[in-house]
């Protein structure tokens, strides 16, 4: 059972996602307790691969109320917990292909914080206006369907 904390709103607006994989991140205790009252954020943030490990960069998990001197800084860099395999194939991906790291939610799965990322490629602005004039089309369908 996965409980959502956090969505990326322009994960599948500004990407076109073809894969997704999931990830787990180093947190420190603060920051678990902050995420546990919803204090994540995840709408600027992207993943690279820098000398052979993951990272999420952007994320924002506000400080914890109580925290005091254990907190740390919202916006840090957090390495993500991927094997060997895992990685390799993502630095092919995005080396040759052309593809990016998307961040698309964060959830909890017992009890352990996790990451789904995407690997898409970037939206043309005519793309987007492609999806908008699709979902467009849909919603009038449904409408008529409903009204009937």
């Amino acid at each position: 059972m996965n409980k959502v904390i956090s969505k990326n709103p322009v994960a599948y607006h500004n990407y076109s996602i073809e894969d997704t994989i999931e990830a787990g991140i180093v947190l420190t205790g603060t920051e678990i307790k902050s995420i546990r009252t919803g204090g994540a954020n995840l709408k600027d943030s992207y993943a690279n691969i820098k000398n052979g490990e993951a990272y999420i960069y952007g994320m924002h998990i506000s400080p914890y109320e109580n925290g005091n001197i254990f907190n740390k800084d919202p916006l840090r860099d957090r390495k993500l917990l991927l094997n060997k395999r895992e990685i390799n194939k993502l630095v092919g991906l995005i080396k040759q292909k052309g593809y990016t790291l998307v961040p698309i939610s964060l959830y909890f799965k017992n009890n352990f914080v996790k990451l789904e990322l995407g690997i898409g490629k970037g939206k043309k602005l005519f793309d987007k206006r492609e999806d908008i004039a699709k979902k467009d089309a849909e919603m009038k369908i449904r409408r008529a369907i409903k009204n009937k």
